[in-house]
């Protein structure tokens, strides 16, 4: 087996045996479907005339994908250098691309799976979601949105050296992100200054662009303007990853 195949196989062991992790992954956002889906379940966004559910599944869905990404990616590398893994990985012809790359496949399957369990949650008569035409578009724009935060997780597990570190960090950036970008709470809502500040936020393009996808919030043209900037978030986090990126601790 390739060094590829073996580090690949080994971390989907490590996902689907750790009860925890899939507990946080697939059911973790499906609260906050629920929830905001019941309490605003029927109604509209007075500045829009849109339903709520257009604004809150496509937005808590894009959080719940980018936040796995980053906390699968940035807990494996932190994991791996604290127990020299990495450092032996290295010692063998294992390029970085080969380690990174079993992490990014994973990732795309879950966030996937995420996606489609997440859709049809949302789809129940109960909240309502009604896909438009261009729903396929959604998945060029998943793809993009987890290459784009699965780097940011990179930049994550190479600076924190403890699994508390790892959550202070994500969370501290996760969190907020999701207000601020309008997962929890249409943009529409919120004072202008508020909209100008999501606009460096790598989230606000993902959930414009899931939006547009599944519910017709834009246009083809908009769902393209929002890949541009997921692109242009990733070659920024890229680089700075592999500037940042340590083998072993006592580097």
């Amino acid at each position: 087996m390739s060094a590829y195949g073996a580090l690949t196989t080994a971390g989907y062991r490590a996902q689907v045996r750790d009860a925890a992790t899939l507990f946080f992954t697939f059911a973790f956002p499906l609260v906050f479907l629920v929830v905001f889906g019941l309490i605003f379940s029927g109604q509209e966004v007075e500045e829009t005339g849109r339903p709520y559910i257009s604004y809150i599944a496509p937005g808590v869905m894009s959080w719940g994908v980018g936040n796995a990404a980053v906390f699968g990616i940035a807990f494996t590398l932190m994991q791996w250098r604290r127990d020299d893994l990495l450092r032996l990985i290295r010692m063998t012809p294992t390029s970085l691309p080969t380690v990174l790359a079993s992490r990014y496949v994973l990732a795309l399957a879950v966030g996937v799976v995420q996606a489609v369990v997440f859709v049809a949650v949302a789809m129940l008569p109960m909240f309502g979601l009604e896909l438009d035409s261009r729903w396929p578009l959604a998945l060029p724009v998943l793809l993009l949105g987890i290459t784009a935060f699965l780097t940011m997780g990179v930049i994550i597990g190479s600076y924190a050296d403890t699994p508390e570190a790892v959550a202070a960090i994500a969370n501290f950036l996760m969190v907020p992100m999701a207000f601020l970008s309008g997962s929890f709470l249409p943009l529409d809502m919120m004072p202008s200054w508020l909209q100008t500040v999501s606009l460096v936020l790598p989230l606000r393009y993902f959930n414009d662009a899931v939006s547009a996808s599944l519910s017709g919030a834009g246009s083809v043209g908009d769902i393209a303007v929002d890949c541009g900037a997921l692109i242009a978030f990733t070659v920024v986090f890229a680089a700075i990853g592999l500037k940042t990126f340590r083998w072993s601790n006592r580097a």
